[in-house]
């Protein structure tokens, strides 16, 4: 063979193999997770699921008082999808998921003020399929509705300028901590291995167990356990828990940050959780008074949706439905001991978030399998006192820094409305509105 024929058939072979060593090299590499678009539309569509929650929860709460606090009520909950929103962007969001250093784990800096570095071209640290400003989006829905959970315990007699205050300072201080424990990479409980797939001590503790302590700063309403306080539409009250249990599918879903199998798990465990608490509260009533109520099948279902939140991607549908079983039981007795203790949770938010939170959070530790999701390295006793952990430093921060911020706001503003105010109804003596104008 002449030597051109030889450079030739040298220069073929190199051609052939070239796709070859191309494809070692790509497979030796490892992978780098890129922008998927059908991850991004399904937390984009989670975003807006959760943001419902809010204006659901509205709906929710109003049904349960009485009519001339009918709107004050709502606008204790709609009126966060505005300050929140801001606050979120403007620092909240920094503070609770930047990167860089932070005290020991308790809280994050300032690198992400007003956005900065947080883009849509670009991917989430914490979730590398979907762009980060989708990340932050998300995660804001979360921090409106746990401050708007709160006023449930303090409906009826919550200075509307003082509620305003509080929840701009609880907000900051309370919740942006709590959840940079949980879910930023440098939070402390993160690192020891705490499990919170959608917000149990995030969201439900932290908002429950203030919750409790907001209304025993506050005291009663006025009236209280010698008027009549029944819920006024109990048609706003199962709308509310229709659009909740809705949005709740893109809360706990939505929380595996992608549309993938684990996203899967959630979102049937999370209905699953929901029904059969539901249909055990009613049962419960039933048997107790002859009847179900509507206001009972309607709590049960949300404490049930409270209590799989945590473990929503971590346990198998057989420990959901378990999980919602036991739920049941425990708030409803919480909710029945409340009436003899006398505290006024006006709308059960400490009797349904603060415990089926807390419930839920322990529950994680009992019932999280590795064989459901991977991420699952710790079972047995070493989870659940890791659980016990995370609940004991959740109440902590919920009492003390309700406490301390609620004491504030009632020596600046006065927190509860004056006797004569309270009679009159908040609709119209902190709106000058009413809720029906009939």
């Amino acid at each position: 063979m002449t030597s051109t024929g030889k450079i030739r058939l040298g220069a073929l072979a190199a051609s052939c193999l070239l796709p070859a060593l191309a494809f070692a090299e790509e497979a030796a590499a490892p992978a780098v997770p890129k922008l998927d678009t059908g991850d991004t539309a399904w937390i984009l569509v989670s975003c807006a699921m959760v943001l419902l929650m809010t204006p659901g929860l509205a709906l929710f709460y109003a049904g349960m008082v009485r009519k001339k606090n009918v709107l004050s009520t709502m606008m204790q909950s709609m009126f966060m999808m505005g300050l929140i929103s801001l606050i979120w962007v403007w620092y909240g969001y920094s503070l609770a998921f930047s990167p860089g250093h932070s005290m020991g784990g308790f809280i994050g800096n300032f690198d992400f003020l007003w956005l900065n570095g947080v883009s849509s071209s670009t991917a989430s640290p914490l979730a590398p399929t979907i762009p980060h400003l989708v990340y932050m989006a998300f995660q804001m829905m979360f921090a409106i509705i746990t401050v708007a959970l709160i006023s449930g315990s303090v409906a009826d007699r919550f200075k509307f300028s003082a509620w305003v205050a509080f929840a701009i300072l609880w907000s900051t201080l309370v919740y942006n901590p709590v959840a940079h424990w949980v879910w930023s990479p440098n939070g402390f409980l993160l690192a020891k291995g705490a499990l919170d797939f959608a917000g149990g001590t995030v969201v439900h503790i932290i908002s429950g167990v203030s919750a409790l302590t907001a209304c025993l700063i506050l005291g009663p309403r006025k009236g209280h356990g010698k008027e009549n306080m029944l819920p006024h539409n109990m048609t706003y009250v199962l709308l509310g828990t229709g659009l909740l249990w809705f949005g709740w599918f893109g809360f706990n879903a939505g929380s595996a940050l992608g549309a993938n199998g684990i996203a899967a798990v959630a979102f049937v465990n999370t209905n699953t959780a929901a029904a059969s608490a539901a249909l055990l509260w009613s049962l419960i009533e039933w048997v107790r008074n002859g009847k179900p109520s509507a206001l009972g099948f309607a709590s049960g279902a949300v404490a049930g949706l409270v209590v799989i939140t945590p473990a929503a991607g971590f346990v198998s549908v057989q420990s959901a439905a378990i999980m919602g079983l036991l739920v049941s039981l425990v708030c409803y007795g919480a909710i029945f001991l409340k009436e003899k203790l006398g505290y006024d949770d006006s709308l059960d938010a400490f009797g349904v978030h603060g415990v089926g939170g807390t419930l839920g959070a322990i529950l994680t530790g009992v019932f999280a399998s590795s064989a459901v999701n991977p991420v699952v390295t710790k079972t047995g006793w070493a989870l659940v006192m890791v659980q016990l952990e995370a609940v004991g430093w959740s109440w902590l921060i919920a009492v003390v820094g309700t406490f301390v911020l609620l004491k504030l706001v009632d020596a600046i503003f006065g927190a509860k409305v004056a006797p004569r105010e309270e009679e009159l109804g908040l609709d119209l003596t902190q709106h000058s509105e009413n809720g029906y104008e009939i």
